[in-house]
């Protein structure tokens, strides 16, 4: 895949409420979510780097057990193997970018 309209992607629910659009390569998995309002994804850790973007709502993000509240624009990186979960607060769109690859959301 080297150009394709999100459109053309099916998005995938991954845990309740959150609905996933996933572009990999060989190094790092770009993934657009729909969030819904009241939507939770429980704590977890992985070993990938994770940068998620808030592009519209808000998103409750607690990271290494601190919470704070994303909304549009903001960024947080969240290092390998910390433990984290997120809540949408209203219905948000996100961005998250993984490194190495998520070969769990291919």
């Amino acid at each position: 895949m080297t150009l394709t309209h999100l459109s053309e992607i099916a998005a995938r629910e991954i845990v309740k409420g959150f609905h996933g659009k996933f572009v990999h390569t060989d190094h790092i998995t770009v993934t657009f979510w729909e969030i819904d309002a009241g939507a939770l994804l429980p704590e977890h850790a992985h070993p990938h780097e994770q940068i998620t973007i808030v592009i519209s709502g808000q998103l409750e993000l607690t990271v290494g057990g601190e919470r704070r509240v994303l909304e549009n624009g903001l960024v947080e990186v969240i290092p390998g193997n910390t433990p984290h979960s997120g809540r949408g607060l209203t219905a948000c769109t996100v961005i998250d970018v993984f490194y190495p690859a998520r070969d769990d959301y291919r």
